[in-house]
């Protein structure tokens, strides 16, 4: 695992049991027995792509460092309603403790690798390639883009540090598509890419020299006139209302990618149980 991913997982469970524990499991403190064990099995209600099974792990033995987790999935595999997915055993207090912490981190990556495997799957066809975006809960990015590529997406930019994304507003202030290319290029080696909305945008971002343009909230024939002027001069990507519906149809115009927010923004929480039973 990236050390940067690892370092975020730790930052991630230390908050998350800090923000659920407290200074104490006041009701299982009260009513478990503190040597009493107990068995139990982590199972899927619906069909997923699992995804965060490390921080399972770690959010376990975290509270439990005696705890042992064996898993049944792997992360980035599809599992049918009912599959287990882990089974744990040690002191059930310590594991009741740990519980919602570690189902609310599964079942979140899990719903957001499950619906990237939708729309991924929606453009196996074709030649475009899905890009998850930075409309991710703050916090939590480097575990959503993790979630999105097991289920399919590349990861575009992971913040304003690592891409050069020339934005409607950043266009404004500097007057046009093509001064705001030329400054980006006299400023960075990174790729510049540039979001037009209009095809005379488009004409300008190509003759300035932008690596990508991003054909935001165009119309199917839009992106496909798009397209056929930019003849390969640039890679491009389409973006903006992208839904499960319409996604097949926006990566036959041709364009190289397709990001959609709806991945890290909108995706549910998948549902996973887990039973607890007597060794």
């Amino acid at each position: 695992m990236a050390p940067e991913l690892q370092a975020a997982i730790d930052r991630i469970i230390d908050a998350a049991l800090a923000e659920d524990v407290g200074e104490g499991d006041v009701t299982s403190q009260a009513v478990i027995p503190a040597d009493l064990q107990f068995h139990g099995v982590m199972a899927a209600r619906e069909t997923m792509v699992v995804a965060g099974l490390p921080l399972v792990a770690e959010v376990f033995r975290r509270v439990v460092p005696e705890a042992k987790v064996t898993f049944q999935a792997a992360d980035g595999g599809t599992v049918e309603a009912g599959a287990v997915i882990a089974l744990l055993d040690g002191p059930a207090a310590g594991l009741l403790t740990a519980e919602r912490t570690a189902l609310n981190l599964l079942q979140h990556l899990s719903g957001i690798a499950t619906l990237t495997r939708r729309y991924a799957d929606a453009i196996a066809e074709s030649r475009a390639v899905l890009l998850d975006t930075r409309k991710t809960v703050p916090g939590l990015r480097l575990l959503a883009k993790y979630a999105t590529k097991l289920g399919g997406a590349q990861n575009h930019r992971m913040g304003l540090y690592d891409g050069v994304l020339i934005k409607d507003n950043h266009i404004a202030v500097c007057g046009s598509v093509k001064e705001a290319v030329a400054r980006a290029k006299a400023a960075t080696t990174l790729p510049v890419e540039v979001e037009c909305d209009r095809l005379d945008q488009v004409a300008d971002a190509v003759e300035a020299g932008a690596d990508i343009i991003l054909l935001d909230n165009m119309t199917n024939a839009q992106l496909r006139e798009a397209v056929g002027l930019i003849a390969g001069r640039a890679k491009t990507e389409a973006s903006g209302g992208v839904t499960l519906e319409t996604i097949s149809g926006i990566a036959a115009t041709g364009v190289d990618f397709i990001s959609v927010g709806r991945l890290t923004q909108s995706a549910p929480a998948v549902d996973i149980g887990l039973d607890w039973e007597t060794p």
